[in-house]
């Protein structure tokens, strides 16, 4: 197992790309902390990585508060020790709309989950964990979003190209430490949120979501969605030490939808 004996946070572990990578984790041994707003989707998810013979905690965090990033810290450290691995992946979609009619408090609550909510997990993880033991890994999930604006995204995509960047500043910093860290940057993922997010772009465009679906689809190579244990397995990777020498990369996985 390529993880085996691990201790990993995984926060918006409680659905989605969240709950794929936590499962993934515990199937390569890793315990795991997953961290998200809804408690019954993480006492889950928690059950079901017990299940899979790991260890894990389920921790309600919502990193819109800047204090909750450090007691998730706090709390998986008096738990485990030690943490080994951390997977900034709590994110929310934000206001969809044109920047002429942005909703201020939207675009604020969107910044302080999807970047500064990592920073400060990634802060305190290395502050009282990987930095004194030298040793550790982050992982970033960022976006296609990131790699190309799109409208009446402005809120969204500008989390994720800043994401980008977090990722190659952080890099360089803690490189000297041992600590490696890298983004996954994916396209349209199967699942609740792109169905939620579709929907609200074919009411904005005046057309189907059938119609939104199969532009999407048209874009990719593979003419399809990813699922979200394509991009557990990848998160894998770049926790594992079969990744060992990259650092500050952020790697797409978007069926061939871009190539940049």
């Amino acid at each position: 197992m390529q993880l085996e004996g691990k201790v990993a946070i995984i926060t918006g572990g409680g659905r989605g790309i969240g709950r794929a990578i936590a499962l993934a984790f515990a199937a390569e041994g890793a315990d795991v902390v997953v961290a998200a707003r809804t408690e019954s989707s993480l006492k889950e998810v928690a059950g079901q990585i017990n299940a899979a013979g790991r260890k894990s905690l389920a921790v309600v965090t919502d990193l819109a508060h800047p204090e909750q990033p450090l007691s998730l810290v706090e709390l998986t450290l008096a738990r485990f020790g030690r943490i080994d691995i951390l997977v900034n992946n709590s994110g929310i979609e934000g206001p969809i709309m044109n920047v002429a009619e942005m909703d201020l408090a939207g675009w604020n609550e969107l910044l302080a989950v999807n970047l500064t909510g990592a920073m400060l997990c990634s802060r305190y993880v290395l502050e009282k964990s990987m930095i004194p033991r030298k040793t550790g890994i982050i992982v970033n999930i960022t976006s296609a979003a990131g790699r190309r604006g799109l409208p009446t995204r402005s809120a969204y995509s500008s989390s994720k190209f800043a994401m980008i960047g977090f990722t190659q500043s952080l890099a360089s910093e803690v490189g000297r430490y041992g600590i490696r860290v890298n983004a996954i940057a994916p396209g349209a993922v199967e699942g609740e949120r792109i169905e939620r997010v579709f929907k609200i772009a074919a009411k904005n465009a005046g057309i189907t979501y059938e119609q939104i679906v199969a532009n999407s689809n048209a874009r990719s190579a593979l003419g399809r969605m990813v699922k979200s244990e394509e991009v557990a397995a990848l998160a894998v990777f770049l926790a594992s030490e079969q990744s060992s020498a990259i650092t500050g990369q952020t790697i797409n996985i978007n069926a061939g939808a871009n190539y940049n």
